[in-house]
């Protein structure tokens, strides 16, 4: 579903001579077929899955979001304005993000579905996460989260 939003969102990009959404759909496109190439040796013939392709949009807006605070560290604005507006056209793909408390919410179930009673056990707890919020909670916050739950603070 994903792969086709991108096909229409290059083509709506096209009509609309919109140059910052079509090569930033184009950028994703690349990414999404080197993904599905290395893939490819791992034996996944059918390209990568949706989780993993929110992932890597997830991976694209992060290191977009780094590169902003540094060319505003090194005076370069209009590069910084650029990288922000690449990352709305990222986020168009994807789903909405969890608040701190719906992501909190979802910890707290997992940690219990899944007995989790030490910061030893959050390894498995990440991967519940990983598995059914894909795109849709930042991973890294999530971490604080899941230690802060598991340590008892």
């Amino acid at each position: 579903m994903l792969r086709e939003r991108f096909n229409e969102a290059l083509k709506e990009s096209m009509k609309a001579k919109d140059q910052r959404a079509l090569s930033t759909v184009r950028m994703v496109l690349a990414k999404l077929k080197d993904k599905d190439i290395e893939a490819r040796g791992k034996g996944v013939t059918t390209g990568i899955e949706e989780g993993e392709i929110l992932a890597m949009l997830q991976g694209m807006v992060k290191q977009r979001q780094e590169s902003i605070a540094l060319y505003e560290q090194g005076g370069r604005q209009e590069l910084a304005d650029q990288e922000r507006e690449e990352i709305q056209v990222i986020e168009r793909f994807l789903p909405k993000q969890m608040s701190e408390s719906e992501a909190l919410e979802a910890i707290r179930a997992i940690i219990a579905e899944t007995g989790a009673a030490s910061v030893k056990d959050m390894g498995k707890v990440m991967a519940e996460l990983r598995a059914r919020y894909a795109g849709q909670m930042d991973f890294g916050k999530a971490s604080g989260l899941i230690k802060q739950q598991l340590s008892g603070n």
